[in-house]
């Protein structure tokens, strides 16, 4: 009723071109969903950051795979980088008490909640266990994300037009005040909330 109140008739209404609202995604922002694959696609950026210029690593395949913890020491921009991956909870436990223990050092952590990262998290399909038993739902749901990776035209963070766009247009550049205080979050440390009052 809004509709027609407002004297919008859709059969009348010229055609005119489709908006972008999500932008142009990069083969960086794809593997997100993989384990391991925030931290290539940081990685990715570091030489640019470091240097201005890009440089050949694109494909960062230390820090891939499905096992539970990946421990790599990858060289970026001739800068050594000592760093570590975990995916589910349990794993992320162990590489902290490493941390924690003063048994591992690492420059660089990217934790996944979700066992092989988001590719098996809650919100893909359950699949049927005669599926399951078959495939490594996983590892090939990562194969695909890499392969769309390489797919894309581009695929590092830093060469999104959008992203360049927000940046020349309202955030200034990367690191700075505005876009620290708009882009990034805090925690802060709370008791547990008591069961009884939930």
């Amino acid at each position: 009723e809004m509709i027609r109140e407002s004297g919008i008739d859709f059969r009348n209404l010229e055609d005119e071109e489709f908006d972008d609202p999500m932008g142009e995604a990069t083969g960086a922002g794809v593997i997100f969903g993989a384990t391991g694959g925030v931290m290539e696609a940081a990685l990715r950026s570091v030489p640019y950051l470091l240097t201005g210029k890009d440089d050949d690593t694109v494909d960062i395949t230390a820090v891939r795979g499905t096992e539970g913890i990946k421990e790599a020491e990858v060289e970026v921009a001739g800068v050594k980088i000592k760093a570590a991956v975990a995916h589910g909870l349990g794993n992320a436990r162990k590489l902290l008490d490493k941390v924690r223990s003063g048994e591992a050092d690492y420059q660089f952590i990217e934790i996944m909640a979700c066992p092989g990262g988001c590719v098996c998290g809650g919100g893909q399909p359950i699949q049927p266990a005669a599926v399951r038993n078959e495939i490594d739902l996983k590892k090939e749901r990562a194969k695909a994300l890499y392969q769309e990776d390489k797919n894309l035209p581009i695929r590092r963070s830093h060469q999104n037009p959008r992203v360049l766009k927000m940046y020349e247009e309202y955030f200034e550049k990367p690191g700075s005040h505005k876009s620290h205080k708009l882009l990034h979050t805090h925690y802060t440390a709370r008791e547990n909330y008591p069961e009884d009052k939930c």
